[in-house]
């Protein structure tokens, strides 16, 4: 029991992840109708940033906003230089340069940084485990990762739910022409709402970087994950982002973990752990395609 409530919690620190990195992605999708291949590239820059702050200074609490200030402001470049002239473009064009955007910045991190991968220590308050029930030690770390991803999905809904901002954001969704008319910069606005999604994947970047390592190329498969949670929760909205990044997070820890156990129970050890390695990587696809048969749009699709 206290192994599978470990598993659990995993589950939920993975999702908060996949919950950080959707948010910002599925914003950008349902609010500005591109599709950016090179959101991970951000998560990227984020956790490299980060991982050099956090060495030079010796300390993650600067590491965290310099990492998330990289991410904005390089997601503010990419939308006012690039993505700005592809809105009225075919989403295939989109999908071509922001690709190219990923061959970029993965050339540009080996260029800055090298081939050597980073890692970042666990800042020292955050290093311990604390016994959240008898006999289960859980690392302090893993929890607060889990807290931030709550704050942030309570202050996403503020934000689009009860301030002007919000409103505005909605809007501009809805009808980008009509509320260009009434006064409001849609140019800007946009290259804030992109920022902010940078700046969420630059916040995963950088709170992963104490636990996986830091390289070039990290951002694509968190990516494709990424991708599966938006589809299972529907583009473009924010409750969606959060019930299908839990999902998949459980999903997927709960399957490498128990599938072995169970499939040892009918078959040898070698041949149960890689079906087990096989069908872990496919629960999520086949949980993603089960919710697409029963709701086409998602769980939660932002114009139901």
């Amino acid at each position: 029991m206290l192994l599978v409530i470990e598993q659990l919690l995993n589950g939920l620190q993975l999702g908060i992840t996949l919950f950080l990195m959707s948010a910002g992605l599925t914003l950008v999708f349902g609010i500005m109708q591109v599709i950016n291949l090179a959101h991970g590239s951000f998560y990227m820059i984020g956790a490299y940033v980060g991982a050099t702050v956090a060495a030079k200074t010796g300390s993650f609490l600067l590491a965290i906003p310099a990492a998330l200030g990289a991410a904005a402001l390089v997601g503010a470049v990419v939308e006012i230089v690039i993505l700005r002239h592809l809105y009225k473009r075919e989403h295939l064009d989109q999908v071509l340069a922001t690709f190219g955007l990923i061959m970029f910045f993965n050339e540009l991190t080996l260029m800055i940084w090298g081939r050597q991968p980073l890692f970042m220590d666990v800042p020292g308050p955050l290093a311990q485990s604390i016994e959240i029930l008898p006999g289960l030690p859980y690392p302090v770390y893993r929890l607060a990762v889990i807290g931030v991803g709550l704050f942030v999905a309570l202050a996403l809904w503020l934000l689009f739910a009860k301030t002007r901002a919000g409103m505005k954001i909605r809007a501009g969704a809805s009808n980008r022409d009509m509320i260009g008319a009434l006064g409001v910069n849609i140019n800007l606005l946009y290259t804030l709402v992109f920022s902010l999604g940078a700046l969420l994947a630059g916040l995963a970047g950088v709170m992963a970087g104490p636990v996986l390592a830091v390289q070039s190329g990290m951002g694509e498969s968190i990516l494709i994950l990424t991708f599966v949670v938006i589809v299972i929760g529907g583009i473009g909205s924010i409750r969606g982002a959060v019930a299908g990044a839990l999902l998949v997070g459980l999903v997927d820890t709960l399957g490498r973990a128990f599938l072995p156990v169970l499939l040892r129970l009918v078959l040898e050890s070698s041949a149960a752990d890689s079906l087990a390695a096989s069908l872990a990587s496919m629960a999520i696809y086949i949980l993603m395609a089960a919710i697409l048969v029963w709701k086409p749009r998602g769980l939660f699709p932002a114009h139901a």
